[in-house]
């Protein structure tokens, strides 16, 4: 096949899973084109050897790469983001048809931006496209807060439906968006529930590195991880509030945060420094490459999301690096993540937002004899491996598009 990617993240922005996937697809034989905008994410700023021009063409590890003017950004400024969406999907509108090759069929248009120009690629050409869906929306905009106008989100939620009645087929990566799909009205039939993937050879358990383990501070501690974003979403003052708690009755265990900044993380920093928290400590970000030695050092992976409509029927991609690093999973969640944890037995589930229920669960963990916790780890790494490993679960969404091609345009 011949296939438009549409994304507005791609590498060498950390696009994990769109980097993934394009690398699958040319290996299967496919070729692949990723339409995206040029590289400005997470900073909000252009890459280094990036300037803003009409068009672009480079290769990246066999991919063909095709960028558009983009307006960076990544602030907290409701106006300023919103630009940042909507000047990809106005510049993929108006240039893409003019540059583009031919292709059998589009996957992506995410976000859900980039919808109406998947639509208009796909009425131009006669091809069908397949919509993927890893954050509903408009939900996602009220649910962290950058978006506080109800006629605004409404008019939003509407160009969304549209969306998704215009799209071949839908591919979501949680069974709860599944469900609110369908609630609104969208054939089941056209949704294709395709979990997301993890590297199992990236994200692998691995001996502890001690000179490692001495340079980042975590000899001698009960290491507590929160890997990845600091965002509204997450709501991590809770765990600082759990950390002043156990700092005075057990200071054997430490709060650890890694990865990219996040709009809260220098927040959320500051504040623990004003607290006194030295049982927490910032990371900043880790390349890939060295995430398996330094989740060796985790005695307990946590994530947490606020507990709303949204966050239960989301589960966020660090789950499945977790599960595939093989240890042991705090969840502060409710819905499809706290499930997922616990149909695997692969940690404990507790309330989310909720210091004492945080710090009820890791004193449970702390106490718990050794073998039971790596148990939990052992569970989850059998289920990253059977389940969510990058070959198996990607070459679902070949599968799929393979089926919606054959069925050629709409």
């Amino acid at each position: 096949m011949r296939i438009l990617y549409l994304t507005q993240w791609y590498l060498p922005e950390p696009a994990t899973l769109q980097a993934e996937l394009a690398g699958q697809l040319r290996d299967g034989g496919h070729r692949v084109t990723v339409l995206t905008g040029f590289p400005n994410y997470p900073a909000g700023r252009l890459y280094p050897g990036y300037r803003q021009r009409l068009w672009q063409r480079e290769t990246i590890d066999g991919i063909d790469v095709l960028r558009v003017p983009i307006f960076p950004d990544h602030s907290g400024s409701a106006v300023r983001r919103a630009w940042n969406h909507a000047s990809l999907a106005l510049s993929t509108l108006t240039l893409a048809p003019w540059l583009l090759d031919r292709f059998d069929v589009i996957y992506g248009a995410r976000p859900i931006t980039l919808g109406a120009s998947a639509r208009w690629l796909s009425l131009l050409r006669g091809r069908p496209f397949v919509l993927e869906i890893t954050d509903m929306w408009p939900e996602v905009l009220a649910d962290t807060e950058l978006l506080h106008r109800p006629r605004l989100i409404s008019a939003i939620g509407r160009y969304c439906r549209w969306v998704y009645r215009k799209a071949t087929g839908i591919r979501v990566d949680t069974p709860g968006f599944r469900e609110n799909l369908i609630a609104k009205g969208v054939p089941a039939g056209k949704i294709h529930f395709v979990p997301d993937w993890v590297d199992t050879s990236l994200y692998r358990p691995r001996s502890r590195d001690f000179e490692l383990g001495r340079r980042l501070g975590l000899l001698g501690r009960f290491n507590v991880w929160h890997a990845g974003t600091v965002g509204l979403s997450q709501q991590l003052e809770t765990l600082l509030d759990a950390a002043e708690v156990l700092l005075r009755e057990r200071p054997d265990v430490q709060f650890v945060f890694s990865g990219g900044r996040g709009v809260e993380r220098d927040r959320l920093e500051a504040l623990a420094r004003s607290r006194g928290l030295t049982n927490c400590r910032f990371l900043g970000f880790i390349p890939f490459e060295e995430l398996a030695d330094t989740f060796a050092w985790a005695d307990v992976m946590f994530v947490q999301l606020r507990d709303t409509p949204l966050s239960r029927i989301t589960i966020p991609h660090k789950v499945y690096a977790y599960l595939s690093a093989g240890r042991p999973i705090l969840a502060a969640v409710e819905g499809d993540t706290a499930e997922l944890v616990r149909r695997h037995n692969a940690g404990v589930v507790c309330r989310p937002c909720d210091s004492a229920a945080i710090v009820a669960a890791i004193r449970g963990l702390v106490e718990m004899p050794d073998k039971l916790r790596d148990q939990m780890g052992e569970n989850g790494r059998r289920a990253a491996c059977e389940h969510y490993a990058l070959p198996k679960v990607t070459a679902r969404v070949v599968e799929l598009l393979e089926r919606v091609a054959a069925c050629g345009g709409r």
